[in-house]
């Protein structure tokens, strides 16, 4: 049994918990739901609510702790009278959680109250068109906080990928903004050993990639560096050492939907900057500029390259000085980096893709007898976690001795706890709650040496190295210069059936132009076939879906 249905026993004050198993489709009577009544903002007696949600392999317990009882649940019930309960645990490795989610969808089998689900979107949209879920547009208008309603209104277009038929059928989890914006970080201890200035231009750097791989730089005699470092295993426009800026700098973004001047969406892949960028990208490659073995790296082996002391620039998120890109300074002795506005391009721009402001999706089963119990949950982390206030529960953080510590008067972080662990890893929303333009604006204020003075403001400098707030304030000045996808929606009819296809055509192309195993005129082989194989229906579909949310 997946979840309780309150039934109100005595007006106001007495509620009683008792267990429904109904399976039916049909909505629930109205009438059977009796708002809760709560006192002091806590549900006495307790209220039941059961959820669902992936666990990372690298979410970590202390003190005998589980997923199902932990401070996370012990909170919960203590403090808003919130009785949490998940009927099973289950890992995102393998995609354990997903199949198993799917497999209870086809099974019919009855869902918990909330289930909230990051990385597959296809599931969200099985669940959505399952008829199980409830309008949750309606019911956040309805239930949450100013707080929490602030933060959606910063970013209206998250709610895009969860409408289906005019209604809002998912809450979006929200995510700090420019999260995943890139930033440039260039070994500074190289540049004033070769008497080099910052690049600014393609040009520029160009002849910074070429120095830092023909000058010795580590001056070990060999030449064994490189001036960049990417990986394109899984695609030139990734989340770290990725290469979609080089396509930037000549007005386009390849692997998403770019809004064009005409006011609709174009695929990226299939413009004439492509072509262009990938002509750049595979004359930095036969200079030895890029590792040769670029094609296999993922992020991670990109990276380590950076981290090896063996590639002079990375390009990524902010936080990477945070992990894994600090580990330069522990393998080379005396190794210094900084981060740097992306260069400009031919035409003087410069672009890079653009980061969404949430990660995630809540969906609310639509025979939750009262919804408001969630939004009960959550608007507490909204008002009171987020942008705690000083003397507050969350003033340093979730929970002493998990996420920090105070000793002799200083406040320690997670990292300086021992055995530290985060908790809002086990919230429902894995992070408990984010206002989108917070952190970004936060970091990029303390980058001008501004005091801490809030709790969000001091939280942020203990958890964050130095060198994470002078890259914040590259983003923040060059966040204009983003290119967002503007495709949030379903997949359409015709992705279902062959965009795995084109996918694959787009990739081997890419990487066989890069490669040098043919001619950068295969590029336009490439768009004509694409646009026969599907892309041009495809690009129908996506915009009819455009107008439907403009």
């Amino acid at each position: 049994m997946y979840r309780k249905m309150m039934t109100a026993l005595l007006a106001l004050t007495m509620v009683a918990v008792t267990a429904c198993s109904s399976g039916a489709k049909e909505e629930p009577s109205k009438e059977a739901a009796t708002p809760l009544a709560l006192q002091d903002g806590k549900y006495e007696p307790a209220v039941q609510m059961s959820y669902l949600r992936a666990w990372n392999d690298d979410t970590k317990f202390k003190n005998g702790e589980t997923a199902q009882n932990n401070v996370h649940t012990k909170w919960a019930k203590e403090r808003l009278g919130i009785d949490l309960t998940t009927p099973w645990a289950v890992s995102v490795t393998n995609d354990a959680f997903y199949t198993k989610l799917r497999l209870s969808l086809s099974a019919n089998e009855e869902l918990p109250d909330i289930v909230s689900i990051r990385g597959d979107y296809n599931l969200v949209r099985e669940l959505i068109e399952s008829g199980k879920f409830a309008d949750a547009g309606e019911l956040f208008d309805k239930y949450a906080s100013d707080t929490w309603k602030g933060a959606a209104e910063s970013a209206p277009e998250e709610w895009y990928p969860y409408m289906y038929e005019g209604k809002r059928y998912g809450v979006p989890i929200f995510d700090y903004a420019y999260n995943g914006d890139p930033v440039m970080f260039i070994r500074e201890d190289w540049l004033k050993k070769l008497g080099l200035e910052e690049p600014k231009t393609i040009d520029e750097l160009v002849t910074v990639m070429d120095a830092f791989t023909n000058q010795d730089p580590d001056g070990n005699g060999k030449k064994d560096t490189y001036g960049l470092t990417v990986g394109m295993k899984n695609a030139l426009n990734t989340w770290m050492t990725e290469s979609g800026w080089i396509f930037g700098m000549y007005n386009t973004m390849p692997g998403q939907w770019n809004l064009n001047a005409e006011g609709t969406l174009e695929y990226g892949s299939v413009q004439p900057g492509v072509k262009e960028g990938l002509a750049t990208m595979k004359d930095w490659l036969s200079k030895g500029y890029l590792p040769k073995e670029a094609g296999v790296y993922d992020e991670i082996k990109a990276a380590e390259l950076f981290t090896a002391g063996k590639a002079g620039i990375i390009v990524g998120p902010h936080w990477m000085p945070n992990w894994p890109i600090d580990d330069v300074k522990k393998n080379v002795d005396g190794a210094t980096y900084k981060a740097i506005a992306l260069p400009t391009g031919p035409t003087g721009e410069s672009h890079h893709h653009g980061s969404g402001a949430s990660n995630g999706v809540v969906l609310i089963n639509k025979d939750m007898e009262n919804p408001e119990i969630f939004f009960t949950y959550q608007n507490y982390l909204f008002d009171k976690f987020a942008n705690p206030e000083v003397g507050g529960e969350f003033e340093h953080g979730f929970a002493q001795g998990y996420d920090f510590d105070i000793v002799d008067g200083k406040v320690l972080g997670e990292a300086e706890v021992k055995d530290g662990v985060s908790p809002l890893k086990y919230t429902i929303t894995y992070d408990g709650a984010r206002i989108p333009n917070l952190m970004m604006d936060t970091l990029a204020e303390l980058a001008t040496g501004k005091e801490a003075e809030t709790p969000f403001e001091k939280n942020t400098k203990i958890a964050n190295k130095p060198e994470v707030f002078a890259a914040a304030q590259v983003v923040v000045a060059h966040k204009d210069d983003a290119i967002k996808n503007k495709f949030t929606g379903a997949p359409t009819d015709t992705m279902k059936m062959k965009k795995d296809a084109l996918d694959k055509l787009e990739k081997d192309t890419f990487s066989k132009i890069i490669y040098g195993q043919v001619g950068i005129d295969e590029f336009d082989a490439f768009v004509t076939k694409w646009k026969s194989m599907g892309g041009d229906q495809i690009t129908t579909e996506v915009n009819e879906w455009f107008k439907t949310v403009n």
